[in-house]
């Protein structure tokens, strides 16, 4: 994690172009951003868990499913891309991409999980990181939506 809360290795700008980073200026709108790609890819159950005061190595997790290998595959790939191309941010490694199952994207700041549902149900990450404060990605009502807004919102997950 850097000083600054931003820890993603941002990309090379090419002439001309600008890197839109002022939307991506803290740990939590990088995890909102990735749960919302993810979402855009038909992720089910996404979860994320504030890491801030039990972890030194990430600020959040986005815990995902994917209903098969190849949708992680997708969703993995579509976050990937993403933020690299419209925020400039490039993950420091990406690993399980071969088989599928439990898919990490790691951005330091932001680790992105995507599971198949069996995955999911075998490393109960939630389970495991209980105590996390955690939010659920939900939608926004369609006139904030329509205003420019992002299209969902993380709330507070109930227990």
């Amino acid at each position: 994690m850097s000083p600054s809360g931003g820890g993603a290795t941002l990309a090379p700008e090419a002439p001309g172009t600008s890197t839109d980073q002022g939307s991506l200026a803290t740990p939590h709108e990088l995890a909102l951003t990735a749960a919302t790609i993810a979402d855009e890819k038909k992720a089910k159950d996404i979860v994320l868990l504030d890491m801030r005061d039990l972890v030194s190595y990430t600020d959040h997790l986005v815990i995902c499913t994917g209903q098969t290998p190849r949708q992680t595959k997708a969703i993995a790939e579509e976050i990937r891309h993403k933020l690299k191309t419209e925020h400039g941010v490039i993950p420091r490694r990406i690993e399980g991409e071969r088989e599928g199952d439990w898919i990490l994207v790691d951005l330091l700041d932001v680790v992105v999980h995507v599971f198949t549902p069996e995955s999911r149900e075998f490393y109960r990450l939630e389970r495991l990181w209980r105590e996390a404060p955690r939010e659920r990605l939900e939608p926004q009502p369609a006139a904030e939506a329509a205003a420019g807004s992002v299209a969902y919102t993380a709330v507070p997950a109930g227990d």
